[in-house]
């Protein structure tokens, strides 16, 4: 068994690869919950969920560690020999994100009403989304909720 003390992670949207650095841990917000990433984890894949990626880095002669955060929206994760991937429909940095915009994104999806019987689901998702990101913009603002 392998003795690493990190893993790659790469996160790839559709529009561009957003990160692909080596990792000594990951949470990651699968559809069903959340589970844990280290080192030398048992091959898994899984449907990706709502929610906040948090990656935190391996210290590097070029300064890197620390962690960063994402706000990660449908796709799929896979690990294998040491190797995270994470393709996601949307993928963005918690520190991009604004608490008004997001109280304005809530509060016109909190206003519309769902015209067709498909509407509804899709009215929620977005709800759904705007909560996030919103929470997520709170706590990296260091307000919480």
């Amino acid at each position: 068994m392998s003795t690493a003390r990190s893993f790659r992670c790469r996160l790839i949207t559709p529009v561009a690869q957003v990160l692909d650095e080596q990792a000594v841990s990951a949470v990651v917000p699968a559809w069903d919950g959340l589970f844990g990433v280290l080192p030398n984890r048992a091959p898994i894949v899984a449907k990706l969920g709502l929610g906040e990626l948090q990656i935190k880095f391996a210290d590097s002669d070029k300064g890197k560690g620390g962690s960063r955060s994402f706000l990660v929206e449908d796709g799929f994760v896979q690990m294998v020999d040491n190797k995270l991937t994470i393709l996601a429909a949307k993928a963005i940095p918690t520190e991009s994100l604004s608490e008004s915009d997001a109280q304005a994104e809530l509060k016109e999806a909190e206003s519309r009403r769902p015209e067709k019987a498909g509407d509804a689901q899709r009215l929620t998702a977005d709800k759904d989304r705007a909560r996030a990101k919103l929470r997520l913009a709170q706590k990296a603002s260091g307000r919480g909720i």
